[in-house]
């Protein structure tokens, strides 16, 4: 069971020094699995969102069902399997580090057609590009921490409604860009 609180904090420049050296472990130990290299996602890869002190880390894999022989690497250098809700209904594995309960990385693993995967890295581009969605983000999730600390459920189902307006607007930003 998790035991960190939620904790909003200041945006910290060594997140992306942090997920660096994580990634690197990480791609020596899962190079026969990944497609891409490891991607930083979440609020610690957006430079000035505040954020729970968390690093999400996304890694493509051809074969989810075939990820699990790359466990014991995982373990070998620290991370441990920590299954999430919905993990098995998407296809998805989730790892930590250095424990599922005090957890300072977050490592998802989706297959690489996962249309999971784009949006990810898409909420993550529009938040770079959309100063004022990166506020409205920091501000709700403030708010939400501030008002119960542990209650995890209450804090996702509090973020869902305004994640899902701004993936919206990231879909359409996105189609726009295509466009031209």
């Amino acid at each position: 069971m998790r035991q960190d609180p939620i904790v909003i904090q200041p945006h910290d420049p060594r997140w992306q020094h942090d997920f660096d050296a994580q990634r690197r472990a990480l791609e020596r130990v899962l190079a026969g699995y990944l497609v891409a290299p490891v991607d930083h996602i979440g609020s610690t890869s957006v430079p000035g969102l505040p954020a729970k002190p968390i690093i999400d880390m996304l890694a493509l894999v051809h074969d989810h069902g075939a990820f699990a022989r790359a466990l014991p690497g995982l373990l070998r250098i620290g991370w441990v399997h920590a299954p999430e809700p919905g993990d098995v209904e998407r296809r998805t594995w989730s790892v930590c580090f250095p424990s599922a309960e005090l957890r300072t990385h977050h490592l998802h693993v989706v297959e690489h057609a996962s249309a999971g995967r784009r949006d990810w890295l898409l909420f993550r581009d529009y938040l770079r590009t959309h100063p004022e969605a990166a506020r409205r983000c920091a501000a709700l999730k403030t708010e939400l921490a501030a008002q119960d600390r542990r209650d995890r459920v209450r804090y996702r189902s509090g973020k869902a409604p305004l994640i899902g307006e701004l993936m919206d607007q990231a879909r359409a930003w996105s189609s726009q860009a295509r466009a031209f």
